[in-house]
């Protein structure tokens, strides 16, 4: 990174701290809500281990929601919706 990036703070946007996974039926879900203009979208990793495989579902919904904690809670609330209406089909 150069000096004037360092000074007028150029460069790669800071990720945002991830939230802790929660397990629910079995799924491990981490909220991962993604920065927007208009605050945090709604975003989750689902995951569950089927036959020693990993399997992943990236959630990415268009709602956006201003506080980071707020997104996240909102994230988790809606991976636990989708793992209710879904289950396992998530991941085909």
């Amino acid at each position: 990174m150069s000096l004037f990036s360092k000074l007028f703070g150029g460069g790669k946007p800071k990720p945002e701290p991830e939230a802790e996974t929660e397990t629910y039926e079995g799924f491990r879900i981490t909220p991962a809500p993604q920065t927007d203009k208009e605050g945090f979208r709604v975003a989750a990793r689902i995951e569950k281990e089927i036959d020693g495989e990993v399997k992943v579902h990236q959630l990415v919904r268009a709602d956006t929601l201003r506080s980071l904690d707020e997104a996240q809670e909102f994230s988790l609330r809606k991976a636990k919706q989708l793992i209710d209406q879904q289950g396992e089909r998530i991941f085909r």
